[in-house]
C-alpha cells in the first residue's frame, strides 16, 4: 500500500496564483474567434491552461512525499542437530520417524502462510532435502547454529526457533550463555539415561620422538555401568598387538588408564591403534578405538662446546639446552678430552682462541670449516686471533682492561622472536666483563644486545649475530651467563628469559638454510578428515628470488597404494593448492615441476586424522534445552510432543510485519511529469497545426 503527499515551503495561495497565471495565459490566446470549432479551442485552451499551470507550480519547488508499506509474513526456523551423535543414540526407524515430523511440522506451518527455513549446523537446506544421510555433522556447535539464525535474520519477522537437538554440543560455547531476541522451542532427543558404555575418551602422547627411544601412549578409560568388571586394551600397529593391559573398574562410573611404552624403530610417521575390547551389553563400540600417529626421527641436533678451560657459564649452557628434546649436547675441554661426533651442527667456543693456544688447535677444524660458531669471549680470550676467526665483530681493545656493561636489548632486530616480558628482565640482569675498546660491525651482522653503561645504552655490540649465507656465526663479548641466570632465578624463581634467548640463538644458529627451488609443504603435519588438505608452493630463481607461474605436479600416495594427481600453477595472487577430504592414515606426497629449465622434486609426508568428537559422549542434556527455552520465552517437548507443538504455531500464527519506508523528493524530479507537459505541448501545436494556425 502507498500513500502520496504533496508539500511546499509556500503558501497554498500560491497555487491558487498558479492556476490564475495559467487561466489567464489561456484566455488571452484563445479568447478570439478562431477558424476551427469551439470544442477544439476549448480543448487547446484547456491544454495552454495546464501546461502554464504545472510549469508555474514547479518554479515554487513542491515536493512529493511517498509512503510504501510492505508486509513480510513470519517465519519459523527448524534448527535441526544433524550431527553423529542423534544416529549414535536413535536407530534408524526413529531418526526416520523425527524427519518426518519435521517435515510435517513445516507443511503445516505453510498451510497457515508461514515461510519455514530449515537451519543445519552447516547452513540452511530446502526441507525437500531432509533425510537420514544428512546425520553426518562430526562435530556439533549449537552456539554456532543459532548465532547464524540469528544474523541471518536480523531485523526480518522472526517469530521463533525449533531447535531439534539432543542437547550435546563439542564445540562452542553453551547457547544458554548467549543472549538470544526470539523464542527458542527445543525437542530434547535421544537418551538423558547414561548407556553402559566403555569410552576410550582420549589418548596422550608425544607427537615427535627420536629413533631408538621409547615413548609412552597413555589411553584414558571412561567406563559406564561396568564397576568390578575387567577390561582388556591393546596396542597394535599394522593389525599386529604390540602390546596388551589388563585393567579392572572399581565402580560403574570410573576413569582408569591403560600405559604403554613403545620402542621408535622406524623412522616417519608410525601409525598406532589404541583398541578396548568390546564387552557385552555394551551400548555402543564405536568409541573403543583411537589413532595415535607419531613422527619418529632419525638423530638431534648436535652441539658441541669447547672450552678452553672450565667454567661456570658451561654448566649454565647446558643446563639451558638440555631442556629442550631436540638437541644433544656433548661439552669438551680442550686438552682434557676430544669431540666424540666426526660433525656438528653447532659448535660453541668459550673463550677460544685464548692466550695459551691449548684450544686454537683442538677448534682448528671447525674454524676452517662451515660449522655454524657461537664465539664467547672472556679473560683467556686471544682477541687478535678472534678478530681473524669471527666475521661478526671486530674488536680493537686498549691493552688487557675490561669494561662492566648491562645488557640492553636492540629494539630494531627482529631475526628471531623475544617476548616483551623476557626482554625487560634481560635488562635487570647484572653486568658482564667485556674488553674495553672500539667494536666494529662487519657487513651482515645484527646486533642482538648493546652494552649499557649505567643507565646509557651505547652503540657499542653485546651480542652479535652474522647471517652470511656461507656460515651463520654469533659473538657474545663477555662471560657471566652462570650469573644471568642466578639473578633471574632469584627474581623470578625461573630462568625462562636467560634460557629462551640461548635456546632462540642456537635454533638460529643450527637451523640448516633451505637451499632447494622448488618448495611445496602442508601448511600442517596433520589434518582432520573434515577439513581441506592444503599446501603451499614456492618457486625460486637462481639467486633466491621468488617467482610465480610455474606448473607443479603434485602426487598423493594414498596408505594403500592409491596415487591421485593434481598439477597447478603457482600464481602471485595465491600459492596455495586445495583438495577434498581424505579419510584418516598417513599420506606421502611428492611435487615436481620445471623451473627455469631444471627438475625440481619434493617429496614428504602428512597424516589425517578422525575427529571421533560425537561418540565421546552419547547421553542428551535436556536440561540444558529446557533452561534455553525458558530463557527465551519458548517451551520445552519430547518428540512424542510434536504434535503439541504444531497446534501451538499454527493455532496462534504471528502477525504479519508491516515495514514502511518514507521517500521524499522534487516533484520536478518525476520523469513521467516531464512526458506528460511533452504530450500536452505537443499535442496543442499538432491540433493547431492541423487546423491552419502556424
Amino acid at each position: 500500500m502507498n500513500r502520496f503527499q504533496l508539500l511546499t515551503s509556500y503558501s497554498p495561495w500560491f497555487i491558487l496564483i498558479c492556476l490564475a497565471v495559467g487561466a489567464i495565459y489561456a484566455y488571452a490566446l484563445y479568447q478570439r474567434k478562431s477558424t476551427w470549432s469551439r470544442g477544439v479551442n476549448l480543448a487547446l485552451a484547456t491544454c495552454r491552461f495546464v501546461v502554464v499551470s504545472l510549469l508555474c507550480f514547479l518554479l515554487i519547488g513542491p515536493l512529493i512525499r511517498q509512503i510504501r508499506n510492505t508486509y513480510e509474513k513470519p517465519t519459523i526456523v527448524i534448527a535441526l542437530d544433524n550431527s553423529q551423535s542423534v544416529t549414535f543414540t536413535n536407530d534408524s526407524a526413529r531418526v526416520g520417524e523425527i524427519i518426518s515430523r519435521v517435515r510435517n511440522l513445516a507443511a503445516e506451518l505453510g498451510q497457515k502462510e508461514i515461510n519455514v527455513e530449515i537451519q543445519l549446523l552447516e547452513g540452511t537446506v530446502p526441507v525437500s532435502s531432509l533425510g537420514s544421510r544428512l546425520f553426518k555433522a562430526q562435530v556439533t556447535n549449537l552456539n554456532n547454529m543459532l548465532g547464524a539464525v540469528q544474523s541471518n535474520f536480523e531485523n526480518r519477522n522472526l517469530a521463533g526457533v525449533v531447535l531439534v537437538t539432543d542437547g550435546i554440543y563439542n564445540q562452542g560455547l553453551s547457547p544458554e550463555f548467549q543472549p538470544y531476541n526470539f523464542p527458542i522451542h527445543t525437542i530434547g532427543l535421544g537418551d538423558t539415561v547414561p548407556r553402559r558404555d566403555l569410552n576410550l575418551k582420549a589418548l596422550y602422547y608425544n607427537k615427535i620422538t627420536y629413533l631408538g627411544n621409547k615413548f609412552p601412549v597413555v589411553a584414558e578409560i571412561h567406563a559406564t555401568g561396568f564397576g568390578g568388571k575387567p577390561a582388556t586394551v591393546q596396542l597394535t600397529q599394522g593389525g599386529k598387538v604390540i602390546d596388551t593391559k589388563n585393567i579392572s573398574f572399581r565402580n560403574n562410573n570410573d576413569v582408569q588408564e591403560a600405559t604403554f611404552y613403545v620402542p621408535a624403530s622406524a623412522r616417519g610417521v608410525q601409525h598406532y591403534v589404541v583398541k578396548l575390547a568390546s564387552q557385552p551389553e555394551e551400548f555402543t563400540t564405536r568409541n573403543n578405538a583411537r589413532d595415535a600417529y607419531v613422527e619418529v626421527i632419525d638423530g638431534k641436533e648436535k652441539i658441541l662446546l669447547l672450552a678452553a678451560a672450565p667454567h661456570p657459564d658451561i654448566k649454565a649452557i647446558k643446563s639451558a639446552l638440555e631442556k629442550n628434546e631436540n638437541y644433544e649436547f656433548e661439552s669438551v675441554i680442550a686438552g682434557l678430552g676430544t669431540p666424540k661426533q666426526p660433525k656438528y651442527d653447532l659448535v660453541i667456543l668459550h673463550q677460544i682462541p685464548d692466550m695459551y693456544n691449548t684450544g686454537t688447535a683442538a677448534a682448528r677444524k671447525y674454524l676452517e670449516g662451515d660449522t655454524p660458531i657461537w664465539f664467547i669471549t672472556g679473560s683467556s680470550s686471544n682477541l687478535g686471533q678472534l678478530n681473524v676467526a669471527t666475521n661478526a665483530v671486530k674488536v680493537t681493545s686498549r691493552g688487557n682492561q675490561t669494561d662492566q656493561v648491562f645488557p640492553a636489548f636492540n629494539t630494531g632486530f627482529n631475526l628471531f622472536k623475544v617476548e616483551d616480558a623476557n626482554r625487560s628482565l634481560v635488562q635487570k640482569l647484572p653486568p658482564v666483563n667485556v674488553p674495553f675498546g672500539d667494536f666494529r660491525l662487519t657487513p651482515n651482522s645484527e646486533v642482538i644486545l648493546f652494552q649499557k653503561v649505567g643507565t646509557l645504552v651505547t652503540d657499542k655490540p653485546l651480542l652479535v649475530v652474522n647471517t652470511d649465507k656461507t656460515r651463520k656465526s654469533a659473538i657474545l663479548l663477555g662471560e657471566g651467563l652462570w650469573e644471568w641466570r642466578l639473578e633471574e632465578f632469584n627474581l623470578t624463581e625461573s630462568h625462562q628469559a636467560v634460557d629462551g634467548l640461548i635456546i632462540k640463538l642456537v635454533q638460529y644458529l643450527s637451523s640448516k638454510e633451505d637451499k632447494r627451488r622448488l618448495r611445496v609443504y602442508p601448511v600442517t603435519d596433520e589434518f582432520v578428515d573434515t577439513e581441506q588438505i592444503t599446501f603451499e608452493a614456492e618457486t625460486y630463481n637462481e639467486i633466491y628470488e621468488k617467482i610465480y607461474n610455474q606448473k607443479i605436479n603434485l602426487d598423493i600416495i594414498r596408505p594403500d597404494g592409491q596415487v591421485s594427481r593434481y598439477n597447478f600453477t603457482n600464481a602471485e595472487s595465491g600459492s596455495r593448492f586445495q583438495t577434498g577430504g581424505l579419510p584418516k592414515g598417513v599420506y606421502q606426497y611428492r611435487a615436481s615441476a620445471r623451473v627455469q629449465n631444471r627438475n625440481e622434486v619434493v617429496t614428504g609426508q602428512f597424516t589425517v586424522r578422525d575427529l571421533q568428537l560425537e561418540s565421546i559422549n552419547t547421553t542428551a542434556d535436556h536440561g540444558l534445552l529446557r533452561k534455553l527455552a525458558n530463557q527465551t520465552g519458548g517451551t520445552f517437548y519430547l518428540p512424542e510432543q510434536f504434535d503439541q507443538l504444531t497446534r501451538k504455531l499454527s493455532q496462534n500464527p504471528p502477525p504479519d510485519r508491516v515495514q514502511s519506508t518514507e521517500d521524499t523528493r522534487e516533484l520536478i524530479h518525476l520523469k513521467w511529469l516531464f512526458f506528460v507537459l511533452l504530450l500536452l505541448a505537443t499535442t496543442e501545436w499538432g491540433v493547431r497545426k492541423f487546423q491552419g494556425a502556424y
